[in-house]
């Protein structure tokens, strides 16, 4: 056995044991004399108990790809709602300069006013004794009082503006805490999961590795045969569209580069950045997590379905793949995995979706 490790069955039987002895009557639990540890070869782990890892593997990633969503949506949240109080910040700003205008004008308005006298203007007009300067005057008069009011408007209205410019970028500031709060949560139970599911293999041994790998692929060919099985993939023989071409040369070319969560590349991908930027570089934006792809992208059926469209696992929708036709996939599964192609139908689908109008 290799050192610091155990064999799933090593540890069972132990476990096993000491529980026997425990339960026991009559037993002086006195120090024990360390009994010889078995090897690997003598104890190998079970199809049954691989199988079990191997459930147990599926479901801490799909919780980790559950959690990946989750950081992904608050992180593109957090990133418009950025972009957005910058904005409001900019016509805070800006609205506080033009009322500052708006004032200096009216001072000096009234500083006018002061010199001449505090009289208003028309007690000016009349008390001029030549009546073209009267009526020049009342014209001019007429204009002044319009442009005060107008004025004075504008400034009510760039005060209301403000106050709610103000308004919301504190509601908008409190909404990108929150989902910074969102983020880092998420970013937990990612790690969490990733570290539970890489612990649970790093305690077995390389044979048992190897036997669980092929209990994986032997599980993916079964839901894949099944679904051929069906016939549905004989109806999908629609033709991708130029951008459609452009998205599965994109994801192509990507294969071999390794999975990180919450990655969009160019050097690693999650399954949902290798998709929107497949996407993007055939120059159709799409939402950047695959719960909100299933969301707001059009549903074709399976059998309506071709190369470039995007098929959506599990029911809450956890993964996401590019089909390429022909019923394969290209995608960026799990940690510890790199982009790479599959059978569209071994995994659960939950339906197919179109990027392209």
């Amino acid at each position: 056995m290799g050192t610091g490790k155990r064999s799933l069955t090593t540890v069972t039987m132990a476990l096993a044991c000491a529980a026997a002895i425990m339960a026991a009557p009559g037993v002086a639990y006195a120090n024990p004399a360390p009994s010889p540890t078995p090897t690997p070869s003598s104890n190998p782990a079970s199809t049954k108990d691989l199988e079990a890892i191997r459930k147990k593997l599926d479901k801490l990633y799909h919780d980790a790809a559950v959690a990946t969503d989750a950081y992904n949506a608050a992180e593109e949240k957090t990133e418009k709602q950025s972009a957005q109080l910058v904005e409001l910040a900019r016509a805070v700003v800006e609205g506080q300069e033009k009322l500052d205008r708006l004032k200096d004008r009216a001072g000096a308005a009234a500083r006018a006013q002061y010199r001449s006298g505090g009289l208003p203007p028309e007690a000016q007009l009349m008390l001029s004794g030549d009546p073209q300067e009267y009526l020049d005057g009342a014209g001019r008069m007429r204009q002044g009082e319009q442009a005060t009011k107008g004025m004075l408007a504008e400034m009510a209205r760039t005060q209301r503006d403000l106050k709610q410019y103000t308004k919301d970028a504190s509601a908008q500031w409190q909404k990108l805490e929150g989902n910074r709060k969102a983020k880092a949560e998420a970013k937990k139970k990612v790690t969490k999961q990733i570290a539970a599911a890489e612990k649970l293999e790093s305690e077995l041994e390389e044979d048992e590795k190897e036997r669980l790998a092929e209990l994986e692929r032997e599980a993916a060919a079964k839901a894949q045969t099944a679904w051929l099985d069906t016939g549905v993939i004989e109806k999908a023989k629609g033709e991708a569209t130029a951008a459609g071409k452009k998205a599965v040369q994109y994801a192509t070319e990507q294969m071999g580069k390794p999975y990180e969560w919450g990655a969009e590349g160019p050097k690693t991908y999650d399954c949902s950045g290798l998709t929107s930027q497949a996407w993007a570089s055939a120059g159709q934006a799409i939402p950047r997590t695959s719960q909100e792809q299933w969301k707001q992208l059009d549903r074709v059926d399976i059998k309506d379905m071709r190369p470039g469209d995007l098929i959506i696992y599990n029911p809450d929708a956890s993964h996401v793949a590019m089909y390429i036709g022909d019923g394969a996939i290209i995608h960026a599964p799990r940690p510890g995995r790199t982009v790479t192609m599959a059978g569209a139908g071994s995994m659960p689908i939950l339906g197919v979706v179109r990027p392209a109008a």
